[in-house]
C-alpha cells in the first residue's frame, strides 16, 4: 500500500469512511508451470500535510478489549463535534475511540501521540511513501522436483503481506494563517482577500473547521491563506478545540494576529494579543518565532479609532494595521504586506 501526496486533496474524509485499506492479493499458480500474477499496488491520495502515526501494539490490545465490551448496537456510533473521534476497524467491525484524553507526556514534540510513533511527513505533491508491503510469493511443488521425487505433494505457500493501524493526522501547509479569538472577522477577512466563502454569522465559533483561501494578484502570485477557527483561553491545554486548530498554525509561514479592535465582544484588544502570543507560545515557543503582522479589524466602529490608541500606547513598538474587512477597507494594503512578509520568510528558509 502507497502513500502519495496530491495537492488538490485538503481533508482525510475518505480515509475517515474507508478507515480499512486492503491491497488487492496476489493469485495462484496455475497450471503448466505458470505462476500467478501479482496483485496491484494500492494507491491512496492523501492531503499535503498528512502524517503519518503507527500505534504501537499497547493501542491495538487496547482496541481489542474496548471492542469486546462494547454492546453490538453502540460498535459504530455518529462521532460528535465536541470530542476528536478516531474510527478504527478490527476483524470487519468498526468502533470509535475518544483521543481527548490522550495528552502529550512532558517534553514531548507538539501534536505528538504519547503511543504513537511517527512513520511518515508527506509534504510535497507527488511525494510517495510505502507504507505496508506485500509478502513474497510462494514457490510451487515442480521447484521441489528432483531426479528421484518427480513429483513432490508439497509447495512453499506465500508469505502474509504487512499490516498494521496507522493514524493520519492533516496539518495543513499554508503560506499565511490568519488566528485571533472567536468573531475577530476572520471568515469575513478571508472572504475579501479570495473566493472563498466560509459561513459568516454574528455570533462565536461560526467557523468549526479552518478554511483555505487562495490569494490572487494581479501578476498571477498566488498565495494560500487558512483561516484558523477562533482560538479561547487554554487552548494550548486542548480546551475547546485547542490542539485541532493550532496544530495548522505550525506550517505557516507567517501569521496574522487578527484583532477585534471594537472589542465587540466586552474584550479589550490589548488583552486578546497579549493572550494570543501566550496561547501560542505554550503551545509550541517556535511559533512565536514566525514572522507576523498585527492586524486591527472592525475599524469602521466609532469606539475603534479610541481602542487603535489604546493600543499603540500599551503595546508599543508593533506595528498595527488597521482594516475594515466587512467594507473592503485596507484590504489592498493588506495583500501587499502579507505578500511581502511571505517573500522574506522563503529567503531565510
Amino acid at each position: 500500500m502507497i502513500l502519495e501526496a496530491d495537492h488538490d486533496l485538503n481533508n482525510l474524509i475518505a480515509q475517515y469512511y474507508q478507515p480499512r485499506l486492503i491491497a488487492q492479493e496476489g493469485h495462484a499458480g496455475m497450471g503448466k508451470g505458470m505462476d500467478g500474477h501479482a496483485g496491484k499496488d494500492l494507491v491512496v491520495k492523501v492531503p499535503c500535510g498528512t502524517l503519518v502515526w503507527r500505534l504501537q501494539a499497547g493501542d491495538a490490545s487496547m482496541e481489542k478489549d474496548a471492542l469486546e465490551n462494547t454492546p453490538k448496537q453502540t460498535r459504530i456510533s455518529a462521532s460528535s463535534g465536541l470530542r476528536p473521534l478516531l474510527r478504527a476497524s478490527s476483524r470487519g467491525s468498526a468502533l470509535e475511540f475518544d483521543l481527548s484524553s490522550d495528552k502529550p507526556e512532558p517534553g514531548a514534540a507538539p501534536g505528538a501521540r504519547p503511543n504513537g510513533e511517527l512513520t511518515a511527513d508527506l509534504t510535497s505533491h507527488g511525494q510517495k511513501f510505502i507504507l505496508c508491503k506485500g509478502g513474497r510469493g510462494g514457490l510451487g511443488n515442480r521447484n521441489f522436483a528432483t531426479a528421484t521425487r518427480q513429483a513432490p505433494r508439497f509447495a512453499q505457500p506465500g508469505e502474509p503481506g504487512e499490516e498494521g493501524q496507522f493514524l493520519f493526522e492533516l496539518r495543513i501547509i499554508a503560506d499565511v494563517g490568519v488566528v485571533g479569538y472567536p468573531n475577530a472577522g476572520k471568515s469575513t477577512l478571508l472572504t475579501a482577500i479570495s473566493r472563498a466563502r466560509p459561513k459568516i454569522a454574528p455570533y462565536a465559533f461560526t467557523t468549526l473547521h479552518p478554511q483555505i483561501g487562495i490569494v490572487e494578484y494581479s501578476d498571477f502570485f498566488r498565495l494560500t491563506v487558512c483561516d484558523v477557527p477562533g482560538l479561547i483561553a487554554g487552548a494550548h491545554r486542548n480546551l475547546g478545540l485547542g490542539h485541532e486548530f493550532l496544530r495548522h498554525i505550525e506550517r505557516c509561514k507567517i501569521l496574522v494576529l487578527l484583532l477585534d479592535m471594537a472589542g465587540t465582544d466586552g474584550r479589550q484588544p490589548w488583552d486578546d494579543y497579549q493572550s494570543l502570543l501566550d496561547e501560542l507560545g505554550q503551545y509550541d515557543p517556535t511559533l512565536l518565532d514566525k514572522p507576523r503582522l498585527v492586524v486591527a479589524n472592525k475599524m469602521d466602529e466609532p469606539v475603534a479609532e479610541e481602542n487603535l490608541k489604546k493600543f499603540k500606547r500599551r503595546i508599543r513598538k508593533t506595528p498595527v494595521l488597521p482594516i475594515a474587512a466587512a467594507f473592503d477597507q485596507g484590504i489592498d494594503k493588506f495583500k501587499e504586506l502579507i505578500r511581502e512578509q511571505v517573500a522574506e520568510a522563503a529567503k531565510c528558509d
